[in-house]
């Protein structure tokens, strides 16, 4: 299936995505990420910090797991042929910690699988 059929990606893109928030809640984001992203892959988090994969690897490592989490509004935007970007809402909690935000997850294809080149968060504010 070529990425640029954004409409058709989204069940893939989206179980991609959940298996990422799976391992966060699992305590083994590091792992997966690891694996996922693409050599120059970038995560650009909320807090303001744009990291490259080892940054991630390393980070995710130290983290506590997520509790729980839930995705909605996902829609799949081609970025041409060989990307497509996933957008999402989540929110996530941790104890008395919940992040909610908007993400953007950009998928490549790398030797037939699908590997993360760049993902953003952008908090949502209560009002």
């Amino acid at each position: 299936m070529a990425l640029d059929d954004a409409s058709a990606m989204l069940p893939a893109l989206l179980d991609v995505e959940k298996q990422g928030w799976d391992a966060l809640c699992a305590g083994t984001g590091a792992d997966f990420y690891g694996e996922r992203m693409t050599a120059d892959g970038v995560m650009v988090l909320a807090h303001g910090h744009a990291m490259g994969r080892d940054d991630v690897v390393a980070s995710l490592a130290e983290a506590p797991a997520w509790e729980s989490y839930e995705i909605t509004e996902p829609r799949a935007v081609s970025v041409g042929i060989d990307a497509v970007a996933l957008v999402y809402r989540a929110r996530a909690t941790r104890g008395e910690t919940t992040f909610e935000g908007l993400m953007t997850s950009v998928y490549t294809r790398v030797d037939g699988d699908l590997r993360l080149a760049l993902y953003t968060q952008t908090p949502v504010v209560a009002g």
